[in-house]
């Protein structure tokens, strides 16, 4: 084998479009772009979304929904959680060392969900009117 005898497997290079050589060549005159408008002139090019004038199908669709930056900073948490959480005095910080909550989040809800069966002192956290009342009768307290 030599390089002499190397070729391009058929199919391989293609040919580039050679426009406005003639009638022979199948593109000549009008070069493949048609007769008149803005598509056959040079620099004339449609955006994207463009519908000659009607109003576009991204601005006639309904717009909807919201995300809110509060969202990621404030968290639930479920009083069965809080139940599974061996220290005595409850806060934000120690919601975060045992990874109940994210480091990120500000605010916490304490909501109505499951039974306290120990004591415990919760600080500085929102309460639920219905989680109020669960704590008050397990016998913790809430400062």
């Amino acid at each position: 084998m030599y390089l002499n005898n190397l070729s391009s497997i058929k199919g391989y290079k293609k040919c580039s479009k050679r426009v406005g050589r003639g009638i022979g060549s199948g593109l000549g005159k009008t070069c493949g772009r048609g007769h008149k408008g803005q598509k056959s002139r040079s620099g004339g090019n449609i955006r994207r979304g463009f519908t000659g004038g009607q109003i576009p199908l991204s601005r006639s669709i309904p717009k909807f929904g919201f995300n809110s930056f509060l969202r990621k900073k404030n968290k639930e948490i479920y009083l069965s959680d809080i139940d599974k959480i061996k220290e005595k005095i409850i806060d934000i910080n120690i919601l975060k060392k045992k990874k109940i909550i994210n480091r990120k989040i500000k605010n916490i809800k304490i909501i109505n969900s499951g039974k306290l069966k120990s004591f415990f002192v919760i600080r500085g956290l929102k309460i639920t009117k219905g989680a109020i009342l669960s704590i008050k009768k397990s016998g913790s307290l809430i400062e």
